[in-house]
């Protein structure tokens, strides 16, 4: 009886904590856009007027 309730506690928090590790998933990346006429410069990381 004991193994059985510790085999259902178990399977009952291997999702949640399964989420609670990959909940940052996606954030350490963002997408960067710039106004037209301008570029992203990856070494000020800014957007810079284009010439031409």
């Amino acid at each position: 009886m004991t193994k059985t309730l510790a085999v259902a506690l178990a399977l009952t928090l291997a999702p949640t904590l399964g989420l609670a590790m990959g909940c940052n998933y996606g954030k350490d990346q963002q997408a960067m856009s710039c106004a037209a006429g301008t570029t992203y410069d990856t070494n000020t990381k800014t957007c810079v007027a284009t010439t031409g």
